[in-house]
């Protein structure tokens, strides 16, 4: 029975293709019982990889059945067939992914990016309550439905955090994510904090949001990492971003795993709370650095970079000369997993590997 057949059976009109991988597709769909439409993503058992069933398909297919927020999609129904195909029935991000509105429309306001950012934040929230980690936060994983809330979505890299017998949350080991989107403990392959991992993914995704360019140049991944491990964060002047946006984002660009915001830390800012804003120049935070003198730390770019897209990132000025990186990642193993789909198709790209090291994907992957 063809995939139409079976979504008929299930009181689905099967629609258009919205993204397709090896083993994976998402498709819309118009749902009968709900009357509206829906995204379907139907995953074939048969092609896929031995690691994403035993491993990543049980680990998503748990954590989507558990989540309810409104800023989170909506997960309506999971079934499998007896011919091993799964389908997992979502909420629909009608007006595409953050990266395409941005690319588009351009950097966004900042009234409108805090009403977001504020959307996603909570939704982190929540997942990090429930100590569940994304561990792929970025631009394209976030949906838009008809009124342009934000959506998250694709938890395919998601998993439980564990603790250990005196209740800390446990380190993991291995990469996973997208390059430009990920903190530099994840890409020297120290072990990291997961919670952690994607305080820094928000960071970068605020930038994009505000400026509508990448912070970094992931092309040379050494040069970024030696510009990222010394706190460099370039605004463009023209954009003329508030002190208490730049505060955030700086902040959340930490290096340090110890001085990186917590979520709440982000919730409670005075940047993205509306009532409490204005942070005098001279505010003390808490790492005892006063906003004026971290505002002094951040190299402003050239306005001649100001036109850049939210993918393309010229290169910035050469960091200062720095002892080499302990764990040197193979820059050329290391890509970027753009995600053509606007629905949250699973990435089949940079999947983790258990030996904690970033992974070549297979052909069988791409």
């Amino acid at each position: 029975m063809d995939d139409a057949a079976v979504l008929k059976r299930r009181g689905y009109i099967m629609g258009i293709n919205l993204g397709e991988g090896s083993y994976a597709k998402v498709k819309s769909a118009y749902s009968e019982r709900l009357k509206f439409n829906v995204a379907v993503k139907i995953i074939d058992r048969k092609k896929a990889p031995t690691d994403f069933l035993e491993k990543f398909l049980p680990r998503e297919i748990e954590i989507l059945a558990m989540l309810n927020h409104r800023s989170i999609v909506k997960t309506y129904e999971i079934f499998e067939t007896s011919d091993g195909k799964v389908y997992i029935v979502m909420e629909l991000g009608v007006q595409g992914d953050l990266l395409e509105f941005i690319k588009t429309r351009g950097a966004l306001q900042e009234d409108d990016a805090r009403k977001k950012f504020h959307q996603l934040s909570s939704a982190i929230k929540y997942c990090h309550d429930l100590d569940v980690v994304h561990r792929d936060l970025k631009c394209e994983n976030l949906l838009l439905d008809k009124d342009f809330n934000i959506k998250l979505s694709d938890f395919g890299f998601s998993k439980r955090c564990l603790r250990d017998d005196s209740g800390r949350l446990t380190l993991s080991k291995t990469f996973c994510g997208s390059a430009a989107y990920a903190a530099p403990e994840v890409l020297q392959g120290i072990p990291y904090q997961p919670k952690v991992y994607d305080i820094w993914s928000l960071g970068v995704i605020l930038y994009i949001m505000v400026c509508g360019s990448m912070p970094y140049d992931d092309s040379n991944i050494k040069k970024m990492l030696r510009i990222q491990k010394e706190h460099r964060v370039n605004f463009p002047r023209s954009k003329h971003l508030t002190g208490e946006c730049k505060d955030l984002i700086y902040r959340m660009l930490q290096p340090d795993v110890n001085r990186r915001l917590h979520i709440d830390e982000i919730l409670s800012h005075c940047w993205v709370q509306p009532k409490a804003r204005g942070l005098s120049s001279g505010a003390i935070n808490k790492e005892g650095e006063s906003s004026r003198a971290t505002e002094s730390t951040w190299t402003p770019e050239s306005t001649g970079a100001d036109k850049k897209s939210a993918t393309k990132v010229e290169p910035r000025e050469e960091a200062r000369p720095e002892a080499q990186l302990e764990t040197k990642p193979q820059e050329d193993t290391v890509q970027v997993a753009r995600q053509a789909e606007t629905v949250g198709l699973t990435s089949e790209l940079n999947r983790e590997s258990e030996e904690g090291h970033l992974q070549q994907p297979s052909e069988t992957h791409t």
